[in-house]
């Protein structure tokens, strides 16, 4: 160790859904305070521990959606010294770790609690299509463009145009998602799903189908993060957090500098593996943002997984579905799990269960390292972090 302050990941709760919708009664609020409190006592830790607090809401939806630290802290009753309202969209999450990573280094905090909810699926809230025709989104909203759909489907059009990629690939990412979402008892949909399911199913914004677009659920999620000193004296196996990069673009996809390429992707990822110290072959576990399936390819891509046009080719023949070489969204991801609006929480949890051992029939063997990265907005964030199982010196 260096100083002892090495941050790590101690605590983890979701709450459980049924058909998509929170399983118990409750407000936003309520279950933030239950998968909180789930996580710390899992870490053997209380809130009156905590002097860290992390939230954000739902980017781009105005009201009760947006969660704050301040009306977070209130409720759950806490003073805390450092506080964090980042919102990135959904990579939101993976910068909060980066950014409880440098409090804990520092000492502005010695517990984080970095916190997500959201009802949208039993409020049918996500009103997204609806963002306000503010000036940076003058060539979007005025001409009825679908939002956030649109934007990646043109993205996914030019990438098709660029390199030749098919639906067919897409598919491949879709059909994966479900098999690992058949492993997880937890995961939404788990019924069959084959590629001309995902080909046939209903067009919604040329060339994505409907099985290319993310669930719409509930979902609330929670992690805790120490120094690797403190660890040392609670009950849960520790996963370090090694490395992390963070980086945006734009806000409106017409503003995005190249719809093929995500760079803020590819800047973030690059920073988190060079702190780390890893390189692609040295990851056992990748949780990739899937809110659509050309999400995941393109992200692929700008991670360095495989060059720039190759990744319809990787995706393909069962590589990212289980019994495959690459292990991807073992938890079924957005695409068949669960998607409460920002997933970047869910693929943190279930990167720290991969690594802890704790994902039963899609445990991934022997698994030290996982990347694990998030995208917000129409491909405008990117954020990624590093994660190793146990205390690394």
């Amino acid at each position: 160790m260096k100083n002892g302050r090495e941050p790590v990941i101690v605590g983890l709760a979701d709450a459980p859904l049924e058909g998509g919708r929170f399983a118990k009664q409750a407000s936003v609020l309520g279950h933030c305070a239950l998968v909180a409190n789930e996580a710390l006592k899992e870490a053997g830790l209380s809130m009156k521990d905590v002097d860290g607090l992390l939230t954000a809401g739902m980017w781009g939806v105005p009201g009760p959606g947006q969660l704050t630290t301040v009306t977070l802290g209130e409720y759950l009753g806490i003073m805390p010294m450092f506080v964090d309202g980042t919102n990135i969209g959904g990579s939101a999450f993976e910068a909060h770790v980066a950014h409880a990573a440098m409090a804990l280094r520092e000492g502005y905090c010695e517990v984080a609690l970095i916190v997500y909810g959201s009802d949208q699926k039993s409020l049918r809230s996500r009103t997204l299509g609806g963002r306000p025709s503010v000036l940076n989104m003058q060539h979007e909203t005025p001409y009825g463009m679908l939002t956030p759909v649109g934007g990646y489907a043109m993205a996914a059009r030019r990438h098709m145009h660029e390199y030749g990629t098919k639906s067919e690939h897409l598919a491949e990412i879709a059909v994966a998602a479900r098999k690992w979402a058949q492993l997880n008892p937890a995961a939404t949909r788990q019924d069959d799903m084959s590629i001309d399911d995902v080909m046939d199913s209903m067009m919604i914004s040329d060339p994505l189908h409907l099985l290319d677009c993310c669930l719409v659920t509930d979902g609330a999620g929670a992690i805790v993060m120490t120094t690797a000193e403190r660890a040392k004296d609670l009950k849960t196996t520790p996963v370090s957090v090694k490395g992390y990069g963070e980086s945006h673009s734009h806000w409106a996809v017409s503003e995005m500098p190249d719809l093929a390429h995500l760079l803020p992707a590819a800047k973030a990822a690059k920073r988190a593996m060079e702190m780390a110290g890893v390189s692609h072959s040295d990851i056992d576990v990748t949780q990739v943002y899937d809110s659509f399936t050309i999400t995941v390819l393109l992200s692929l891509e700008a991670i360095g997984f495989c060059k720039p046009g190759e990744g319809g080719a990787f995706v393909s023949d069962g590589r990212i579905a289980p019994g495959g070489e690459f292990a991807l969204n073992t938890s079924g991801g957005g695409l068949s799990a669960l998607h409460p609006g920002m997933f970047g929480m869910f693929l943190l949890i279930e990167a720290t269960r991969q690594l802890r051992g704790d994902c039963g029939a899609r445990q991934i063997k022997g698994a030290e390292t996982a990347l694990v990265h998030g995208t917000g907005g129409t491909l405008s964030s990117g954020a990624t972090v590093i994660l190793q199982k146990g205390l690394q010196s």
